[in-house]
């Protein structure tokens, strides 16, 4: 039984201490916006929030989220910088598949908590390992670069 706090809400899950999160999550507290996409941590798809630090769910095992804030992409609403990111995704029709959109919208989210007036280096750095078959790339810097202009002003 582990206690889990995910997007502010505490839940009690039969999970045993070396399941990964992901599955923790999707399988027992049934929110599914992490998605499965490589089970090694490469893809980024199942990224999520630990204490505002974005994990690979798929690897980090559930005992490791005890006692510390998850948050998900459900969960990014209620923030300034969430709310600004899931704006500009939406103004700018950054999903095609919609697939790693979960993932890049919390990676992007850590970048803009941490640098307000990200390059497109630094974006760049910020997003590796979050992969995008569908290539939307461009879509995905364009309205990192939205949402911090909307956040700066």
């Amino acid at each position: 039984m582990v206690d889990l706090i995910v997007n502010g809400k505490l839940l009690k899950l039969d999970a045993p201490p070396d399941m990964p999160l992901l599955w923790t999550l999707r399988d027992l507290a049934r929110v599914t916006g992490p998605k499965y996409g490589c089970g090694r941590g490469l893809c980024g798809a199942c990224t999520v929030h630990l204490d505002g630090t974005p994990v690979r769910s798929c690897i980090t095992p559930v005992s490791a989220a005890t006692g510390k804030q998850v948050t998900t992409v459900e969960g990014v609403g209620d923030d300034r910088v969430g709310r600004a990111v899931q704006t500009a995704w939406r103004d700018l029709n950054v999903v095609q598949c919609g697939y790693c959109q979960s993932g890049q919208i919390m990676s992007a989210i850590a970048l803009l908590r941490g640098n307000h007036r990200p390059s497109d280096a630094d974006i760049d750095a910020a997003m590796t390992g979050n992969v995008c078959r569908c290539a939307t790339y461009v879509r995905i810097r364009a309205a990192i670069h939205r949402a911090a202009q909307a956040l700066a002003a």
